[in-house]
């Protein structure tokens, strides 16, 4: 373990950090370029430059160069994990991404618009004062994007966004046996229910993601059965955790700030990944022994790479704490960056580029029903709820 580097203690589950980390990130990024923080047993990177620099270095990989068998009780969650985009490396991330944008196009994304605006009003037409808007907006809208955009029925959004959360909990640092039980039993729902949606589209396609990913194909190559699972479950957890969050985080600063009126979407949208993003840690395998930033790591040593950190860098933005939606968009690090940069990003960008101002048009006079209070789940930063009053 590096020696070498400085060290900083702070328990993820502190409430005072969960409700505001910037504090603790700020000490991390004057205390170097690298820094051990005991409690994730591994360096970390704060600044901007040096999680910029890691993102794209080919050096540093998603992929465990000592992949560890994992225990059978959670072997069916691991099984599809590890066929994940997200987890592999060159050359099958290559293949993958490859098959997977031919499918997953610009197009696709763009052509959604409509469905994005009617759903929005659709979503609020229903919203009564009092309602929670994180349940009743931020999580439903991209949730039912998805649902459309691969092909299944909207009418089961809720089993998808409950084995979304299931699986997503195990990358969280609360990870206990019950999370790990109930991860396995939502992945094996899941693939069951995509198992059924394949084998119909296979015999019947129709213009949708999943028919597009089953036909996707480079110099003969083709998505096995279990990548075709991973990547429909991929763009579903990656593609509407992050999308909830940043809405969520976004109206609750716009209101706390006093500037819930209309801006100009892109930057708007922009301000809101940078200021408070839904991921802030983001970790990477060393792939061989390697040298940065005048420290060594051993191959299969890991980094944290503190996405919200970056993004706070006074480096690169002035009074970086202070949400600006005026500001001019700059180099943020909330979506990744380099060969693993979210594939989902330019549609969870669309999203809340067009959600927002309907929201803000539509409620002009929306305020906080209570104290909004981030959930218990570094690193995934979100709010717990978020009640809100409004005249009709």
């Amino acid at each position: 373990m590096s020696h070498d580097l400085p060290r900083l203690s702070q328990s993820p589950r502190d409430p005072a950090f969960v409700q505001n980390p910037y504090p603790f990130y700020d000490k991390l990024r004057a205390a170097g370029p690298l820094v051990v923080w005991d409690e994730l047993s591994m360096p970390v990177a704060a600044g901007h430059a040096e999680v910029n620099a890691l993102l794209r270095d080919r050096r540093f990989g998603r992929e465990n160069p000592f992949p560890m068998e994992p225990e059978p009780h959670v072997a069916p969650f691991y099984e599809i994990d590890r066929l994940s985009l997200l987890d592999r490396e060159p050359p099958e991330h290559t293949r993958l991404r490859r098959l997977i944008t031919r499918a997953f196009t610009p197009r696709t994304v763009e052509a959604m618009i409509p469905d994005i605006q009617s759903l929005s009003n659709s979503l609020l037409d229903d919203l009564e004062p009092g309602d929670d808007l994180l349940a009743k907006f931020c999580e439903r809208l991209p949730v039912i994007v998805i649902c459309r955009l691969l092909g299944v029925p909207e009418d089961r959004a809720d089993d998808l966004l409950r084995w979304s959360h299931d699986m997503v909990a195990m990358y969280q640092i609360r990870r206990d046996r019950r999370i790990e039980d109930t991860a396995v039993a939502s992945t094996q729902a899941f693939r069951a229910f995509l198992e059924t949606y394949l084998a119909e589209r296979r015999a019947a396609p129709r213009d949708d993601l999943i028919s597009a990913l089953i036909a996707a194909e480079e110099d003969g190559e083709k998505l096995s059965a279990y990548e075709l699972i991973a990547t429909c479950i991929l763009l579903l957890n990656a593609g509407h955790e992050a999308t909830v969050h940043a809405l969520g985080n976004g109206i609750r600063t716009l209101v706390q700030t006093g500037q819930w009126h209309a801006h100009d979407p892109a930057k708007l949208t922009e301000e809101i990944l940078r200021h408070d993003p839904p991921l802030h840690l983001f970790s990477r395998y060393a792939m061989q022994d390697v040298e940065v930033f005048g420290h060594s790591f051993a191959k299969g040593e890991q980094v944290g790479l503190l996405l919200a950190a970056a993004n706070r860098d006074p480096a690169v933005w002035t009074d970086p704490a202070r949400f600006d939606p005026t500001r001019e968009p700059g180099p943020q690090l909330a979506l990744g960056a380099g060969l693993h940069f979210c594939i989902g990003g330019p549609l969870a960008r669309l999203e809340i580029s067009i959600a927002l101002p309907i929201l803000i048009d539509r409620l002009p006079e929306l305020e906080l029903a209570e104290t909004a209070v981030f959930a218990d789940r570094w690193h995934f930063h979100g709010l717990e709820r978020l009640p809100v009053t409004f005249r009709t």
